[in-house]
Formats: structure tokens, C-alpha cells, sequence
């Protein structure tokens, strides 16, 4: 039981990172149906100049928390200010072209911006310092340290703010009509690049958020580490239903719960055969049987493509 309840809380601080990466996905595909595979590398230059940031302060004599709250403010700003130019040259010249156009342009940042996190950050792997206590607390024979539970209660808290600022701003509808019809939308006084361009920058600060997670809660940042959560949390969204941000959370959430058990369970089954080092099969199969037999995901439906 102790180890089931252990397998639980370790998938959901992971779906939880992956929620918050899968919400940006959601929200970019849902406005102009672009599918931004370099969402996962902005998640890791956040990472890394929130590092930067521990690492150049470390001597300063702040408190870890404080230390780790500037880390965070630096490196969402950091992140929102790149989604923001990335989208102005990358994606806003081709949004009339043929799909495959900016398809094959957002693997081609993602892979620029690995190139130049190499360069200025270089390639080995960084440890990101412990800057909150990291006692363990138990629940029910398991358990979980003050990193986690900011975690689970940062993500939640973001879902929901995120949620609100969709259904109850100016901002939140002119993103739900510039989804729905861009033109008709730009008829009733909204300004289509405007929203665009702040639907990235808001996917920015949660990739960066979720990036600052991943490190301290994984304790290494490195300039590859966005790849694999930027295609599961890819994954999560397509699972949930991409272009629905309640299918993102959910998406994420099962997906985290789905690799821990799986690695925990099936592992034991095969053997070890397939452990946590494997971990990623899950993933990957979770997405092969979606595609197959449920390509809207779980709470998409079925639509038309968009004139």
C-alpha cells in the first residue's frame, strides 16, 4: 500500500509539470493550429537561466525561498520575452502558409535553440542547488518533501488562475474568439496578433514555470533536459484532447500517474525487464493508442477544419 501511495504522489508531481507544459500546446494550437515542438526547449532555457541566476546569487546571503522566487521571476521574463520574439519571426511569416511550413519551422527553433543553450551554457550537466528544506514528510507510509507539495500546489493554483483568465477577462475572450474565427473576431474591434502573441507569451511563463519545477525538483538542468518533457507534456495534450485546456490538465495528470505506476508496477511484473528506465514507453504507447483509437483524446470532439 505504502508503495502504491508513493507511486501516486510521484506521478502526480509529474503530471502536474507536465500540465502546465501541455496548457501551452493547448493554447497556441487552439488559436492558429500550430503545433510548437520548441515549447519544450523554452521550458529548459528557463531552467537554465534560473540556475544562472541561484548560481550568480549564491554568495548573496538571501534566504533559499527568496533566492528561488527571483530565480523564477527572472527566468519567466526571460522565457516570455523569447516565445514572444520566436512567434514574431519564426511562426506570425508563415501563418498563411501551407501546415507543413510551420511544422517543419518549429522543429528548426527547437533545434536552434538547443544549439545555442550548448553554446552559452555548454553541454555537461549543471547540479541545480537545494534551496528549500528537504526533509521528508510521510503520508500513509509514503513520502513527499516541501519541493513536491509547492509543486502540486503552484500547478493547481496556476490551472485555475489560468482558467479564470480565460473565462473571465477581456483577454480570455478575445483568445476564445480569435479560436473560434479570426477574421469575424478582428470584425468586432479585437486584434488577432495581439492575442497570438499573448497566448505565447502566457505558454512562456508556464513552460518556464514548469522548467524551474522540473530543476529543483530533479536537482540537474542541462541543455537537453526540455526535449523529453516537451514531448510527453505533447503527448499529454493530444491525450487530454489538444485544444482543450481541461483536457491539457487531465491529459497531464493521467499521463504522469501512467509512467510512475507503469515504471513501478509492470516493472516488477517483467521482471525489471521494464523499470523506471523505461519509463518512456508508457508514454509513448499512451500515445500511439490515442492516435489510433481516439485521435480527438479524451475530452476533444470531433470538428471541422477551420475556413
Amino acid at each position: 500500500m505504502d508503495t502504491f501511495i508513493q507511486q501516486i504522489i510521484n506521478g502526480l508531481v509529474l503530471g502536474s509539470m507536465y500540465a502546465l507544459v501541455a496548457l501551452g500546446y493547448t493554447m497556441v494550437y487552439g488559436i492558429i493550429n500550430l503545433i510548437n515542438f520548441a515549447h519544450g526547449e523554452v521550458l529548459m532555457v528557463g531552467a537554465l537561466v534560473a540556475w544562472t541566476v541561484v548560481t550568480w546569487l549564491a554568495d548573496a546571503g538571501m534566504p533559499g525561498w527568496a533566492l528561488l522566487l527571483l530565480a523564477l521571476a527572472v527566468a519567466m521574463v526571460a522565457c516570455m520575452a523569447l516565445n514572444y520574439v520566436i512567434e514574431k519571426l519564426a511562426y506570425r511569416p508563415l501563418r498563411s502558409a501551407p501546415r507543413l511550413a510551420p511544422l517543419i519551422t518549429a522543429m528548426g527553433v527547437s533545434l536552434l535553440l538547443q544549439t545555442l543553450a550548448m553554446i552559452l551554457w555548454k553541454p555537461d550537466y549543471k547540479p541545480f542547488p537545494i534551496l528549500l528544506p528537504d526533509e521528508p514528510y510521510e503520508i500513509m507510509g509514503a513520502t513527499i518533501n516541501l519541493v513536491q507539495i509547492l509543486i502540486l500546489v503552484v500547478a493547481a493554483g496556476t490551472m485555475a488562475g489560468l482558467l479564470a483568465l480565460i473565462h473571465l477577462t477581456p483577454l480570455g475572450r478575445a483568445m476564445r474568439a480569435t479560436a473560434e474565427n479570426p477574421r469575424v473576431a478582428q470584425l468586432m474591434g479585437v486584434q488577432p496578433d495581439k492575442v497570438i502573441s499573448a497566448t505565447f507569451v502566457i505558454g512562456a511563463a508556464l513552460a518556464a514555470l514548469a522548467g524551474v519545477m522540473w530543476a529543483a525538483n530533479y536537482g540537474s538542468v542541462q541543455h537537453t533536459m526540455g526535449f523529453l518533457p516537451g514531448l510527453k507534456a505533447f503527448t499529454a495534450a493530444v491525450f487530454g484532447g489538444i485544444g482543450n485546456l481541461g483536457g491539457a490538465m487531465l491529459g497531464g495528470i493521467l499521463l504522469g500517474l501512467i509512467e510512475a505506476l507503469g515504471a513501478g508496477y509492470i516493472g516488477d511484473l517483467t521482471n525489471g525487464l521494464l523499470g523506471s528506465n523505461y519509463q518512456d514507453i508508457f508514454a509513448f504507447t499512451v500515445l500511439i493508442l490515442v492516435l489510433t483509437l481516439r485521435p480527438q483524446g479524451l475530452l476533444g470532439e470531433r470538428v471541422a477544419d477551420r475556413s
